[in-house]
């Protein structure tokens, strides 16, 4: 089938979450997961739903899948908001530098705009590497609706 048509994504399930250590020893995170993969066909414009089942609980998971169009869209509209995150980073970096590392006579204060490129480094750090993953992860299918605990249950894509 031709790869615009269709996306492979993956239904997980989790089976155990594991928290151990503490105060004298690294915490660290164990979580596993079942997952099963279903191979679904793409609408040729618009969105359609489907129903997927849980391969653990047998729970029906409501998904809704974006055409191919809409799918490339979205990623390249994250892509551009992580390109903007990050020239916005760099420049409010180097103003931050600039500005910070003055020395000035007594009784002057820095300028109004430091603090904000200091929030703009702190905003442009943690949002261009989350766009930048958004945009990577997104093929289109997101879930809707899933059975009581919703928590347990996870959409993901499959790559080949």
């Amino acid at each position: 089938m031709n790869a615009q048509r269709t996306v492979k994504v993956a239904v997980r399930h989790i089976l155990s979450d594991v928290v151990k250590g503490g105060v004298v020893t690294p915490r660290t995170r164990t979580v596993t997961w079942a997952s099963g993969q279903f191979q679904l066909k793409r609408p040729a414009e618009g969105r359609h739903s489907v129903e997927l089942e849980c391969p653990v609980c047998t729970a029906s998971i409501l998904a809704e899948v974006s055409d191919h169009t809409r799918t490339r869209r979205v990623r390249n509209i994250w892509a551009v908001v992580s390109a903007i995150s990050l020239v916005v980073f760099v420049a409010a970096l180097g103003y931050a530098f600039q500005e910070g590392g003055k020395t000035l006579p007594e009784g002057q204060s820095l300028p109004v705009l430091f603090p904000v490129s200091v929030v703009a480094v702190f905003v442009g750090f943690a949002m261009a590497p989350t766009a930048w993953l958004r945009s990577r992860n997104h093929v289109g299918v997101t879930m809707l609706d899933a059975p009581r605990p919703r928590r347990g249950h996870r959409i993901v894509p499959v790559r080949d």
